[in-house]
């Protein structure tokens, strides 16, 4: 890849969430509801409000709201969270590396399990076994994750006893060292499976037509007529081609993920940013959620710099200008 391309890239990326961020800012700030009186009650006194709204600046008009939050953010400061009184930064800080254990654990389950169906399903095409990876992977793409992630509590947890229900590690006897690192493993996998159920059905899906397409093209016959062995065919041949879209697809489906992780952390009790943003938007914790919303602006873009790295790695044909 072209050094310059890379350069300019990065450099576009501060503007770009800084952007998403005044957007974010505005609609948040006229969405409907107060702040202070989801934090303090609708019962106070109006003195007590004006205190309340001098404390956190939201007595002042909102372009100037707006110009301290972003010199503020050039500082990368968040300002302090209404409901804990604590640095944002640091709030999300605490709760952020649970939710990317939680995300790239399922991503790279998504990605691995759904390029292997494919692959599968590819192998064998019209055949027995590629309907039934057809039918499964349809049925998870259109089950919502909600609904998914309720039904494996009740079957997986409740039921069959497999897996804990809820939280990242035991309460009762939390334990430590190895033990703790195969209690979090424990607690991971039935968030994991859900989160990334709909995202590997999507991968598969694609991976199998991809593959279909290239097996039929002119170099994989030619390949086959100079007595290629069909396996070095589908992996060393069509695989490498077939793949380059479905990054793309990997690399657009993390703000997915992210998205999901909302919903599949706070049926689990996950501890992560996605919990936080929930209860955050339920007490508009303004700092919170534009706090939130900068860590998911930030990952997806890195994820479509990643993307194109991954482009080159795969075809050394392709060049960016």
């Amino acid at each position: 890849m072209n050094g310059r391309y890379l350069l300019r890239r990065v450099v576009q990326v501060p503007p770009t969430v800084l952007g998403i961020l005044v957007i974010a800012f505005l609609l948040v700030h006229l969405a409907p509801g107060d702040p202070i009186l989801a934090l303090a009650g609708a019962n106070g006194d109006e003195a007590y409000y004006a205190e309340m709204r001098a404390k956190f600046g939201l007595d002042r008009p909102l372009p100037e709201q707006l110009a301290i939050f972003v010199v503020n953010l050039i500082r990368f400061d968040l300002g302090t969270s209404y409901v804990q009184g604590r640095p944002a930064i640091d709030v999300i800080l605490e709760r952020l590396p649970s939710t990317m254990l939680l995300t790239v654990s399922a991503l790279a389950v998504a990605s691995v399990v759904g390029v292997a169906l494919g692959l599968f399903a590819a192998g064998r095409a019209n055949r027995r076994s590629d309907l039934t990876v057809s039918i499964l992977t349809l049925g998870l793409h259109a089950t919502p994750s909600f609904w998914l992630a309720q039904a494996a509590v009740l079957v997986l947890g409740l039921w069959a006893g497999w897996f804990p229900i809820s939280g990242m590690t035991s309460a009762r006897t939390p334990p430590a060292g190895l033990g703790l690192v195969v209690d979090v493993a424990h607690h991971l996998i039935l968030p994991v499976l859900v989160l990334a159920a709909t995202e590997m059905a999507v991968i598969a899906r694609l991976t199998r037509v991809r593959l279909l397409e290239e097996l039929s093209r002119d170099y994989v016959r030619t390949a086959r007529a100079k007595g290629v062995s069909e396996r070095r065919v589908l992996w060393r041949h069509a695989l490498p081609c077939a793949l380059i879209p479905v990054v793309t697809v990997i690399g657009g489906r993390v703000g997915h993920l992210v998205a999901g992780a909302v919903l599949v952390e706070a049926v689990f009790g996950w501890p992560g940013i996605g919990r936080l943003l929930l209860t955050s938007v339920q007490s508009r914790d303004l700092p919170i959620v534009l706090g939130i919303l900068l860590v998911i602006a930030s990952t997806v873009i890195v994820a479509n710099i990643v993307t194109d790295l991954i482009y080159v790695r795969l075809d050394p044909r392709i060049r960016f200008g």
